[in-house]
């Protein structure tokens, strides 16, 4: 069984920085082509960031150029650098596969900006 667990939202004042964690039990990420997806209130998931297997990125212009994803092998994780944030980044966070895959959803983790 599939357990992903995201971490290290949290409030920030904007034009700050926060780094999101992504963890997973019972399953490689390294395997998979992975990716932070956010949902603001009243809004849609969308996918915010993308990493590949082999390491290429890709982002969605709303945070090109602010947001950083990584993955570490070794442990399990893959990595959200959040800079410069915004108010409109607000938003529950999540990571999962890309293409997402339902049972992969976790419970999130909330990134509130604002002064």
């Amino acid at each position: 069984q599939v357990q992903v667990v995201e971490s290290g939202g949290g409030l920030v004042q904007p034009g700050g920085s926060l780094r999101l964690s992504c963890a997973a039990s019972g399953v490689i990420f390294s395997m998979y082509a992975m990716g932070w997806y956010r949902q603001a209130l009243g809004k849609e998931r969308e996918l915010v960031a993308r990493i590949n297997s082999d390491g290429r990125s890709n982002y969605a212009d709303s945070v090109k150029g602010r947001f950083t994803i990584s993955r570490d092998g070794a442990k399990n994780t893959i990595y959200l650098q959040m800079a410069s944030l915004k108010p409109e980044d607000t938003a529950v966070y999540y990571c999962n596969q890309w293409p997402s895959f339902s049972a992969w959803w976790g419970q999130g983790t909330q990134v509130t900006v604002s002064s």
